[in-house]
């Protein structure tokens, strides 16, 4: 599976635009200029899918640290605080991992 299977290319081109920086990454925008956030939960569960490197059913902060180069290679990593940030956002039980079900969560605000 490609991301560009269920996203279009140039709405990830435009989100990963809006954050090149470091520390520019804000979850929901992020979310919202992608297309993610229109998409179903089964669909969001297919990304998640493709960004959990090593398919434990998690992401863990160090899967999290490279989030955005799976949207594309070039992308810059994600800053230490951009990671927390999106873990608390995303991590409904505290256990310092994101469940597919729970990055549905901050996809859809």
């Amino acid at each position: 599976m490609s991301i560009t299977d269920v996203l279009s290319a140039d709405d990830i081109a435009a989100a990963l635009q809006e954050c090149q920086d470091p520390d520019t990454f804000e979850p929901q925008k992020f979310f919202q200029t992608s297309g993610l956030a229109k998409m179903s939960a089964s669909q969001v569960k297919d990304v998640f899918r493709f960004i959990d490197n090593d398919q434990s059913g998690y992401l863990d902060e160090e899967e999290l640290k490279f989030f955005l180069q799976k949207f594309e290679s070039g992308a810059r990593e994600l800053t230490e605080s951009e990671t927390k940030s999106l873990m608390a956002a995303a991590d409904n039980d505290g256990d310092g991992k994101i469940g597919a079900d729970g990055m549905f969560t901050p996809v859809h605000g």
